[in-house]
């Protein structure tokens, strides 16, 4: 496996390339132009700056996350087309630059929710939590107004400046089922796998979270069946999939380890994170420890040495430890010791320990 640690930038996040080069085993970051919108396509030359800063502190720029896609696309609306020739554009300049790796996801409107950003744990740590009944009890205006009187509980899709178009969007998607953001997402691949076939570039599809409709809004990449079908629109290897074990982990019919045996041909790009469920549909994200989750992680990292696994993994969401101030989900400290946690599994399993 090759060890890479999510970045958002050197004046976007807490966290410095330097502190990344010194966590044992980590060969690259996995990065973004969050100022882009979904849509807008990624410049050879602004890549290209970005691959040298980050290189010049030895780590690669092999994975993307994410490039967004656009909800033109996601609506199968007759704009697309032109946010896909963007797409492929942006793809070829990727690969250009070196780019192996491209995550994305096809999650209507937003990306990942949860309630609470800092919930305080047993231990004093904070995590990132979802509320069940908070989410079935709310409506979307209701969720924006909370946004809005209280900017702390912004989460990605609801930022801010995307709040006045939120319910707009919700709006359009009246209607539409999961099977037809299926053969959207089948539209979209058709003409994008080509591209990545010729640049010898990777699509990493992530998988919903959490792993259910939220909103009344379709989800196609929550279950192993979703995954099967994913990996079925286009019968390719460029076609794959970012094996989330926290995303994933959150429903408790999904079985990690299976998907990673099952669909090892087709994982391009693994994020490790445990998550502790409750039986209300509440989960918190702990730490990456076996023992303090529900997700297995041992079984989990096992699972990815059998298979034989060289592709790239990240620990994912961190909590926040000793008064770390950082974005939510992602500071040094917890995301090292899970870097470590992982390390250490895979090296007593090279070692024939059990």
């Amino acid at each position: 496996m090759q060890m890479v640690f999510r970045w958002y930038g050197e004046n976007n996040d807490s966290v410095s390339l330097n502190h990344i080069n010194q966590i044992p085993g980590v060969s690259g970051v996995v990065w973004a132009f969050h100022h882009k919108q979904p849509g807008e396509k990624w410049g050879l030359s602004e890549i290209l700056k970005e691959k040298e800063h980050i290189e010049s502190k030895g780590l690669n720029i092999d994975v993307v996350e994410s490039v967004n896609i656009h909800e033109d696309i996601k609506l199968g609306l007759p704009t697309r087309d032109q946010y896909i020739d963007n797409y492929k554009e942006t793809i070829r300049n990727l690969a250009e630059a070196g780019v192996k790796v491209i995550c994305y996801n096809f999650m209507p409107v937003f990306d990942w929710i949860r309630t609470d950003l800092r919930k305080e744990m047993e231990d004093g740590s904070t995590a990132l939590f979802y509320e069940n009944d908070k989410i079935n009890n709310i409506t979307p205006e209701e969720l924006i107004r909370k946004v809005t009187e209280n900017p702390e509980f912004t989460m990605p899709g609801w930022e801010p400046e995307r709040l006045e178009h939120i319910q707009s969007l919700i709006n359009q998607y009246k209607g539409v089922t999961a099977e037809d953001l299926r053969e959207n997402l089948r539209y979209f691949l058709e003409r994008v796998i080509p591209v990545c076939k010729e640049c010898d570039v990777r699509m990493a599809i992530h998988p919903d979270d959490p792993p259910w409709s939220v909103f009344n809004l379709p989800r196609i990449v929550s279950t192993q069946d979703d995954l099967q079908k994913l990996v079925s629109l286009v019968d390719s290897e460029c076609n794959g999939l970012t094996l989330c074990s926290g995303a994933l982990g959150a429903h408790p019919d999904n079985d990690i380890p299976k998907m990673i045996y099952d669909f090892k041909d087709r994982i391009h790009f693994a994020h490790v994170r445990n998550v502790r469920r409750y039986d209300n549909g509440d989960f918190i994200e702990t730490s990456h420890r076996a023992e303090d989750g529900s997700v297995d992680i041992v079984k989990v990292i096992q699972a990815y040495h059998d298979i034989g696994y060289k592709g790239y993994i990240r620990p994912d969401h961190g909590r926040h430890l000793w008064g770390e101030e950082c974005r939510p989900g992602y500071g040094l400290y917890d995301r090292a010791l899970g870097i470590m946690y992982m390390h250490g599994i895979w090296d007593t399993m090279e070692k024939g320990g059990s």
